[in-house]
């Protein structure tokens, strides 16, 4: 029987006008993409395409045709604000009754229903953050692990539980993972089995258990397969370059069978496999359903004919790397720029990270100066320890700023102060603006029209209270019809669900942020910074493969920009250090009077080549055999005279000792003795010659590698 959308709370409309309004608009290839509501469809998105315009519009249009049943499909994507944008575009069609969800949000909702009746008893508690529960799994093995080694141990974990491995699996297919945390495979793998141990212990589950427990019921439980298989008959699934194999083993149990799914993504924005992400389902769609309409959306409505050009001519620069030659992005979607033109990039090199960091500042000032919104600005780098250079530097220049993955908006102090007077003002909410009433409410806690001269903490609490009264002034607008005005209480209601579904009100404030942070983001202006050999590609990007991700990471952050675009890098870490920094690779070919440069195959940085066979290592002043480790990793025997500068060494040790006090940690988690004699005596000249070093491995590079230099260059 089909679905009467006039049955569904849906607004009475002529249906006609409907399908009229949802369709007009669009362009030839996001109509086909609306109308194509039947079967498998696969839609290959370039970046500012506006794929979540034409899949809620297919959505729409679906609903409103009487094709689909609103309460029968489920639209999932990756983070909590792509559905929160997903839901207010669907409610805005008049479908508002859609499920849009993540992938963790749907399977949670599942999981909390199905529980008592497959598992029995009441569900185990849900763990927000592994750290805690790494450490104590560490202390029970004895590991030494430092905050940021912990950071990475639970990165590796989650890896492997997207990736469906055990502790006892992960053995088996994590031989080129590198050495999480400083830790060899078996040590992380015990690592592994004591967290799942503690978590057991103290009846907990985290977020790669509700994928795992969910799929698990949906595999042994005919009936809750059943349930789930009738309740819902359609799918979308937005961002799908990033799905791992967990989450399509889910996606394949939701279906069982069935083909009724639309898949939308873009190979050339795969950014995420480190934590287990493959943009094999995306490409092997085809091969999987035969009979799937394939739709391309290339025509660019975000960024200028400027920025669009050089986002193609970077993937356009790359060669096969040793990468299949079927994968889509080796083929990648050009985009066509829709948008009029605008300025030319700029490429500025800097003598050191703190000139890069005030030249940047400078430059966003006069931007903001000339009219361009701080919120509508952004600076985006490889890994967060850059961010706080432009931290300073934007502090002394009086602009204000926003950290992104930092602090949840809503969990901010000021921000649950203010939901709680707004609440209790709407109670006796009088009959005035509401942009007024949230501006008297908010006075109460220091919010004043102009935004305070000081920058740090009391710039942040401003900007915050800020974009409260600007989401309040937008939705005023946006929400009020003739027969009904959007109130207090409706507003307050709004920020209850946004705060749920995560998803922030603007902040008035330039963006810093990775570039992984910002995918799925835009502003007017983008700053790319950074952009040097060892940083962009990142210094342990050591095969093709890593090395194309790196590409495309930074093609994301080209794509991020509408108008003005900069990049820049610097020679030297510190002011006075050594120039020996060079201009990333990917800039080859992008800046002027430079060409394309060589494979990526060819320029890996520290690259494995094949090992020779080698008799025993001797010791390189009197030529004994050593026997030690440490003896070995110095390449000589304790008692023959070493090959290194004694200050320079002392002053290796000195630093080490900083790091390790700052970071609550043993001097020996930092860099052994051994290890420090072995950089004192090889004296590495860059990252690639450091990495070479026994002892030195991806995340210490990462970590203290542009510090050694610097000691070396000026010891």
């Amino acid at each position: 029987m089909s679905f009467d959308p006039l049955q569904s709370g849906l607004p009475v409309m002529d249906e006609r006008t409907a399908e009229e309004r949802i369709l007009a608009g669009l362009d030839d290839e996001q109509r086909t993409v609306a109308t194509t509501l039947n079967g498998p469809l696969c839609v290959l998105a370039g970046a500012g395409t506006g794929k979540t315009r034409a899949i809620t519009h297919r959505i729409a249009y679906g609903v409103h045709t009487g094709v689909y049943n609103p309460n029968r499909l489920l639209a999932v994507t990756f983070t909590a604000r792509a559905a929160a944008e997903m839901r207010t575009r669907l409610r805005d069609l008049g479908v508002g009754t859609v499920q849009a969800r993540t992938f963790h949000a749907a399977a949670l909702r599942q999981l909390q229903y199905f529980w008592p009746h497959a598992v029995g008893g009441q569900l185990p508690g849900l763990l927000d953050y592994k750290a805690q529960i790494i450490a104590e799994a560490a202390r029970r093995l004895r590991l030494p692990t430092d905050r940021a080694a912990i950071r990475d141990l639970a990165a590796e974990i989650e890896w492997a539980k997207v990736s469906m491995l055990t502790p006892e699996t992960y053995l088996l297919k994590a031989e080129d993972r590198g050495e999480p945390g400083g830790l060899d495979k078996v040590a992380v793998g015990r690592l592994f089995q004591a967290y799942e141990d503690v978590k057991a212990d103290r009846n907990l589950i985290d977020f790669e258990d509700v994928l795992l427990i969910t799929v698990g019921i949906l595999q042994e439980d005919p009936r809750v397969a059943a349930t789930v298989r009738d309740q819902y008959r359609h799918f979308v699934v937005d961002e799908y370059q990033d799905v791992s194999p967990l989450q399509q083993r889910m996606l394949d149990l939701w279906l069982g069978g069935r083909d009724e799914l639309c898949v939308v993504g873009d190979a050339s924005q795969t950014i995420y496999s480190f934590t287990g992400a493959t943009p094999r389902h995306l490409l092997d769609f085809p091969k999987r359903f035969p009979d799937a309409n394939v739709v391309k959306l290339v025509r660019d409505y975000r960024s200028t004919p400027q920025v669009v050009g050089l986002a193609n001519s970077l993937l356009g620069n790359r060669r096969s790397g040793g990468l299949s030659a079927d994968a889509l992005w080796s083929k990648p979607l050009e985009l066509v720029a829709q948008r009029p033109g605008g300025p030319a990039a700029e490429f500025l090199e800097c003598s050191d990270d703190e000139a890069e960091a005030a030249a940047v500042a400078t430059r966003i000032k006069a931007l903001i100066a000339n009219g361009t919104k701080a919120s509508e600005i952004a600076v985006l780098f490889r890994t967060n320890g850059q961010s706080e250079a432009y931290e300073q530097a934007l502090t002394s220049a009086n602009v204000g700023y926003q950290l992104r993955g930092g602090e949840r908006f809503f969990a901010r102090k000021e921000v649950r102060d203010s939901m709680l007077q707004l609440r209790a003002a709407s109670r006796a909410a009088e009959d005035e603006p509401l942009g007024q009433l949230v501006r008297d409410v908010l006075n109460n806690l220091g919010y004043q029209e102009e935004a305070p001269k000081t920058g740090g903490a009391v710039r942040e609490r401003w900007e915050s209270l800020a974009a409260i009264v600007a989401l309040a002034d937008e939705l005023v607008v946006s929400r009020s019809t003739p027969e009904h005005t959007f109130t207090l209480i409706d507003f307050v209601a709004e920020l209850q669900d946004r705060a749920t579904a995560q998803h922030a009100p603007t902040v008035q404030g330039v963006t810093l942020a990775s570039l992984h942070s910002a995918k799925g983001l835009e502003w007017d202006a983008v700053f790319l910074v950074g952009l040097s050999e060892g940083l962009m590609p990142i210094s342990f990007a050591d095969t093709p493969e890593t090395v194309d991700e790196e590409r495309r990471l930074l093609y994301v952050g080209i794509t991020r920009a509408r108008e003005f675009l900069n990049f820049s890098w610097s020679t030297a870490r510190t002011p006075g250090g050594r120039a020996n920094r060079r201009p990333s690779r990917f800039l080859d070919g992008l800046r002027p009077n430079t060409t394309a440069s060589a494979p990526a195959s060819d320029r890996v940085p520290g690259a494995r080549k094949s090992r020779k066979a080698v008799g025993p290592s001797v010791c390189r002043v009197c030529g004994k055999i050593l026997n030690t480790g440490a003896e070995r990793k110095v390449g000589r025997c304790p008692d023959c005279p070493p090959g290194y500068d004694e200050a320079v060494f002392e002053q290796l040790r000195e630093w080490r000792l900083g790091e390790s006090t700052s970071a609550s940690v043993p001097a020996f988690v930092v860099f052994t003795d051994a290890t420090l004699m072995a950089i004192a005596e090889a004296s590495p000249q860059d990252l690639d010659e450091l990495a070479a070093l026994p002892g030195v491995g991806p995340s210490k590079l990462e970590r203290y590698g542009e510090a050694v230099l610097d000691i070396l260059a000026n010891g």
